[in-house]
């Protein structure tokens, strides 16, 4: 049997388990076979059953805010997955599809269904309808986090501060990968209809998505591609993390967060290497994939708000409103936001680094959504005005790190600071502070050679 911590497992019906001659695995959000307690959970039933194993997964062509960059992402990734289930003679069947529909079409043939868990309300509300509808045992289990997000409290934890105690007191109990167990019995004999994912690319011209904007060359999805990305930076970077990671010039990253938010790669398959390396870096490594992004997973599972600028705390939404008619030296609409038209040319550089590699620097990103706030009058419009720009370009747009990191700028799991006009005791960041700080013209220079 395999072992996945009783804490990642929850029943979301009390029904008896189907008449069905399969155990289904409904892969949504972990999209990856390495290091994935969803899947290995749901190979421990079928095997335990004496049952095949049959996974789907739904692509939704309405999933909001997604477009060409994002499905070309996913399809690079998910074809992996088809062909390494293929290996362990395990069916993987895709469809064009609401994925809950979808999942519960080819429940009625299955005797245990078992899905992974989303954090987002859609997500959230997938998993009820279809746990709600199904005719047999549905079993979620939670994989895209190192703590399981209802072990810390069961509510929403306003800062790091507060929730890193309870993840480091925690979280070594969970920094264990679960078994690899294969199927038992194959199910590749067994004939359903679908996606061949093999040719990636005429499957996400066959789609009906939003065409606006186009996939990117420069990050490839896949696990195989996150791991030799991650690895590289082990090599190369991890050493400076923890001193350099800020600095936009030197491009001290990971690049991970597109693979996590797409679940092709593990938190826990991350953590296990970055301890493995030992190196000075790692603390600081970890904090940001375990402490930092889990506190937007908090974020997102217990405030529904996360997409509003209502999500801020009292303080914050207040003292921004008191200050939203102060004079604004510039203001610049959507559009001129969109194409990098302002007169700054560290937020320019920033904003097309989005658009054209898909991905922002991390500090970058918090200058960017500041100066948001500064030279868009209303800050309500100035929020929904960063949330879309980056739902719409990054790669880990639509995400919980995206709506906890957009909120930050707003004044979320930050305290006040001296007040001062149009950020009120929100905290303030500036030009000056990034040319203090680091060589912002090696950046704009950088950005400037990517094209586009």
């Amino acid at each position: 049997m395999v072992e996945v911590q009783p804490e990642r497992v929850l029943h979301l019906n009390d029904r008896e388990a189907g008449k069905g001659d399969l155990v289904l695995y409904w892969m949504q959000a972990s999209q990856r076979t390495l290091h994935n307690h969803a899947l290995q959970f749901a190979v421990s039933m079928a095997n335990g059953q004496k049952l095949p194993l049959v996974v789907f997964f739904g692509i939704d062509e309405d999933y909001p805010q997604a477009n060409e960059r994002h499905f070309k992402f996913m399809l690079e990734g998910l074809s992996e997955v088809q062909n390494e289930l293929e290996r362990i003679d395990t069916r993987m069947v895709v469809r064009r599809v609401e994925p809950w529909k979808g999942a519960l079409a080819l429940s009625r043939e299955a005797r245990i269904a078992v899905c992974d868990k989303g954090y987002l309300k859609h997500q959230r509300d997938w998993r009820r309808r279809f746990a709600g509808e199904a005719e047999c045992t549905v079993v979620e289990v939670e994989s895209d986090v190192i703590v399981p997000v209802g072990c810390t409290g069961g509510k929403e934890r306003y800062s790091a501060a507060v929730l890193r105690p309870k993840i480091h007191a925690l979280m070594d109990g969970f920094m264990m990968p679960p078994d690899n167990v294969r199927p038992t019995l194959g199910s590749l004999d067994l004939s359903f209809e679908g996606l061949d994912l093999a040719d990636s690319v005429s499957v996400l011209k066959g789609l009906w998505i939003d065409r606006s904007v186009h996939g990117v060359d420069r990050l490839e999805g896949g696990t195989y591609n996150a791991l030799q990305r991650f690895r590289g930076f082990l090599r190369s970077g991890l050493d400076l993390y923890g001193i350099e990671r800020n600095d936009p010039s030197r491009g001290i990253q990971s690049d991970m967060a597109p693979y996590l938010h797409f679940g092709q790669i593990s938190p826990l398959t991350l953590a296990l290497e970055a301890n493995e390396a030992g190196s000075p870096g790692t603390e600081a490594f970890l904090e940001e994939l375990i402490v930092r992004r889990e506190l937007a997973v908090n974020f997102v599972s217990y405030n529904d708000r996360y997409d509003t600028f209502e999500c801020l705390p009292r303080w914050a939404s207040d003292t921004l409103m008191t200050h939203s008619m102060d004079l604004r030296k510039y203001t610049y609409d959507r559009k001129e936001l969109e194409e990098g038209r302002t007169h700054d040319p560290y937020w320019n550089a920033a904003q097309k680094e989005m658009v054209v590699r898909g991905k922002m620097h991390n500090y970058m990103r918090m200058y960017w959504g500041k100066k948001i706030l500064e030279w868009v009058e209303d800050p309500r419009e100035a929020f929904s005005t960063a949330l879309d720009l980056n739902n719409k370009y990054s790669l880990d747009g639509r995400d919980p790190n995206s709506y906890a990191g957009v909120a930050w700028c707003f004044g979320k799991h930050d305290r006040p600071w001296s007040e001062r006009p149009i950020f009120g005791k929100v905290r303030y960041m500036n030009d000056k502070g990034l040319k203090r700080k680091f060589d912002m013209e090696a950046y704009v220079s950088k950005v400037s050679m990517m094209g586009g």
